[in-house]
Protein backbone atom coordinates (compact mmCIF):
# COMPACT_ATOMS: atom_id res chain seq x y z
CA UNK A 1 0.00 0.00 0.00
CA UNK A 2 0.81 3.22 -0.55
CA UNK A 3 0.86 6.44 1.98
CA UNK A 4 -2.39 7.90 -0.41
CA UNK A 5 -3.99 4.21 0.23
CA UNK A 6 -3.22 4.23 3.94
CA UNK A 7 -4.28 7.80 4.52
CA UNK A 8 -7.02 8.14 2.10
CA UNK A 9 -9.96 9.29 3.89
CA UNK A 10 -7.54 11.83 5.68
CA UNK A 11 -6.09 13.12 1.98
CA UNK A 12 -9.52 13.20 0.20
CA UNK A 13 -11.27 15.50 4.02
CA UNK A 14 -8.11 18.15 3.47
CA UNK A 15 -8.09 18.26 -0.18
CA UNK A 16 -11.69 18.81 -0.12
CA UNK A 17 -10.89 21.62 2.43
CA UNK A 18 -7.87 23.17 1.18
CA UNK A 19 -7.18 21.96 -2.37
CA UNK A 20 -4.35 19.25 -2.86
CA UNK A 21 -1.15 20.67 -2.23
CA UNK A 22 -2.63 22.60 1.18
CA UNK A 23 -4.53 18.79 2.16
CA UNK A 24 -1.16 16.97 1.63
CA UNK A 25 0.71 19.29 3.25
CA UNK A 26 -1.94 19.14 6.66
CA UNK A 27 -1.95 15.58 6.29
CA UNK A 28 2.30 15.71 6.60
CA UNK A 29 1.45 17.74 9.34
CA UNK A 30 -0.50 15.12 11.57
CA UNK A 31 1.64 12.19 10.46
CA UNK A 32 4.74 14.50 11.76
CA UNK A 33 3.08 15.05 14.88
CA UNK A 34 2.00 11.64 15.40
CA UNK A 35 5.99 10.61 15.07
CA UNK A 36 6.66 13.51 17.30
CA UNK A 37 4.02 11.80 19.59
CA UNK A 38 5.72 8.83 19.64
CA UNK A 39 9.18 9.50 19.30
CA UNK A 40 8.55 11.62 23.18
CA UNK A 41 6.79 8.62 24.39
CA UNK A 42 9.91 6.24 23.36
CA UNK A 43 12.25 9.24 25.10
CA UNK A 44 10.35 8.82 28.34
CA UNK A 45 12.03 4.97 28.57
CA UNK A 46 14.80 5.77 26.66
CA UNK A 47 17.21 8.42 29.07
CA UNK A 48 20.35 10.01 28.46
CA UNK A 49 23.36 8.10 30.71
CA UNK A 50 25.14 11.28 29.88
CA UNK A 51 22.05 13.91 30.48
CA UNK A 52 20.15 12.51 33.34
CA UNK A 53 16.65 13.92 32.82
CA UNK A 54 16.74 14.24 28.87
CA UNK A 55 16.20 11.62 26.13
CA UNK A 56 19.29 9.48 24.31
CA UNK A 57 21.26 11.37 21.98
CA UNK A 58 19.43 10.13 19.08
CA UNK A 59 16.22 10.32 20.25
CA UNK A 60 17.32 14.15 20.38
CA UNK A 61 17.78 13.78 17.18
CA UNK A 62 15.17 12.08 15.59
CA UNK A 63 12.62 14.70 17.38
CA UNK A 64 15.28 17.88 16.28
CA UNK A 65 14.60 16.38 12.32
CA UNK A 66 11.01 15.71 12.94
CA UNK A 67 10.45 19.35 14.63
CA UNK A 68 12.26 21.19 11.69
CA UNK A 69 10.70 19.23 8.85
CA UNK A 70 7.32 19.82 10.52
CA UNK A 71 8.60 23.72 10.68
CA UNK A 72 9.58 23.65 7.16
CA UNK A 73 6.04 21.84 6.29
CA UNK A 74 4.77 25.07 7.95
CA UNK A 75 6.13 27.50 6.04
CA UNK A 76 5.29 26.43 2.96
CA UNK A 77 1.48 25.93 4.16
CA UNK A 78 1.74 29.85 5.28
CA UNK A 79 3.14 30.70 1.94
CA UNK A 80 0.70 29.08 -0.18
CA UNK A 81 -2.02 30.83 1.81
CA UNK A 82 -0.49 34.08 1.28
CA UNK A 83 -0.09 33.96 -2.46
CA UNK A 84 -4.02 32.93 -2.56
CA UNK A 85 -4.72 35.33 -0.26
CA UNK A 86 -6.99 33.57 1.96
Amino acid sequence: MTVFDDHKQELEKFELMMGPARGRLAVTLDLLTDAMALVGQHGVYCQSARQPGKPAMDIQAIMKSVTDAKALVQSVMQELKAQQGI
